[in-house]
């Protein structure tokens, strides 16, 4: 007997016999796809993950019972099959992002969602964006840094909070730790852009440099956490971040609740990771897009490998887009992300472009790929996307260095 348990339903199915590939649809949807190969475990796939475990014996057939197999064949090698769903439990769920936004509720602000004719026309649909480059500190990152910063209890916040960020994250958790009276020591790269930096240091952020790697700054923050004995809090590999930033999606369904499908910029995966938790959630059917620059394309080439991948060096103008996957949002995104469209720096430009001139929103770049990814003949020209009539873009920060433009003005 097999059993498919799916939440509050099941699918069930005697098996007397099982081929070596077999494909089960309900509906458009694939819900089950094994290869078998003889004897042992096996690991498959229903968005979250499933294990099967398998006695084989001789003699017999296959009888379906409610699910309707594509092809199937008699075999002398026969099993018993039981099959569960995984209780794959995410560093963070619906319950703890409705949390999340009772917590933070009066501190944040509750972003406005745009729409444009014009933009509608070049993209050929419904395009709604959710401007979280209005929220406090310029960027979507105090959600989940100020849901972080209030969840300590008075013991863990009162020797402060460390961090590791390019800049945004840095930002959030300075002006959250200001909130909540408490001090926050922040690791910053040296490449960090000026703007961003300055924004750490205007909410009170100690700032502590270090090189522009990943292991430089998490060996800088490790030294800090020996030094004040304050608390790490990770910018995007916490579930009390990943909570937060999911509350975007609880607004973003609320102010247009024809959305069915929304555009997240992707890095470490902590905002995409609550977005599609949440509307998920609330809306199953939803499409999650990610979407991430050629030249820090991890996440895609994770995606496609089944893995956590990494990239010895990124070159991409999205500077808020460079970090690889941590493990907690990792499964979010191999299990609910539906795909990854990658884009090339000029796109992303074009992009920022268009939010100026047309949408009157400055965005810095990692702000602006959502909007790069649904104009690109990737996501365009793509069949699997022609049904994706309303789209929310999550326009995720405008913290972008002006310092040029200005300069350009003066001469």
């Amino acid at each position: 007997m097999l059993r498919l348990g799916l939440g509050p339903y099941s699918l069930q199915m005697t098996i007397f016999s099982l081929p070596s590939n077999i494909n089960y649809k309900f509906g458009k949807y694939s819900i089950l796809t094994v290869k078998w190969e003889h004897g042992g475990l096996i690991d498959i796939y229903f968005g979250r993950a499933l294990w099967i475990s398998m006695n084989s014996r001789l003699g017999s057939y296959v009888i379906f019972d409610k699910v309707k197999p594509i092809w199937w064949f008699a075999s002398r090698v026969t099993m018993e099959a039981e099959i569960e769903l995984r209780d794959q439990r995410y560093a963070a769920d619906i319950s703890s992002i409705r949390e999340a936004q009772l917590r933070i509720n009066s501190f944040i602000h509750k972003t406005p969602v745009l729409t444009s004719e014009t933009l509608n026309s070049l993209a050929g649909r419904g395009l709604f964006f959710k401007c979280e480059c209005f929220q406090k500190g310029g960027a979507f990152k105090f959600r989940g840094a100020c849901n972080a910063v209030f969840s300590l209890d008075d013991e863990q916040a009162a020797k402060g909070v460390v961090t590791h960020s390019s800049g945004n994250h840095a930002a959030a958790m300075s002006l959250a730790a200001k909130l909540r009276g408490i001090p926050a020591y922040i690791v910053i790269p040296k490449n960090a852009p000026k703007c961003k930096v300055e924004n750490v240091i205007r909410y009170g952020g100690q700032v502590v440099w270090s090189e522009a790697t990943m292991q430089s700054r998490e060996d800088t923050a490790t030294m800090l956490l020996q030094e004040t004995g304050a608390v790490l809090l990770h910018p995007y590999n916490d579930g009390r971040i990943i909570s937060g930033q999911g509350t975007i999606s609880l607004e973003l369904l609320e102010q247009a609740p024809q959305i069915d499908t929304i555009i997240v910029p992707i890095s470490g995966g902590g905002l995409i990771s609550g977005v599609a938790l949440a509307a998920k959630s609330i809306n199953p059917a939803i499409q999650v897009l990610a979407a991430e620059p050629r030249g820090a394309n991890d996440a895609a080439q994770s995606k496609n490998a089944g893995r956590i991948i990494t990239l010895p060096e990124t070159n991409t103008i999205a500077d808020g887009l460079r970090a690889s996957l941590g493990d907690l949002t990792w499964a979010v995104v191999r299990d609910l992300v539906d795909d990854i469209i990658v884009v090339e720096d000029k796109e992303i430009i074009k992009a920022m472009k268009l939010c100026y001139e047309i949408l009157k929103v400055a965005v810095e770049p990692s702000g602006a790929i959502g909007l790069a990814a649904v104009l690109s003949d990737n996501f365009k020209k793509n069949p699997a996307w022609e049904n994706c009539k309303n789209v929310g873009i999550v326009l995720s920060g405008g913290n972008v260095d002006l310092g040029v433009l200005w300069d350009s003005l003066g001469k």
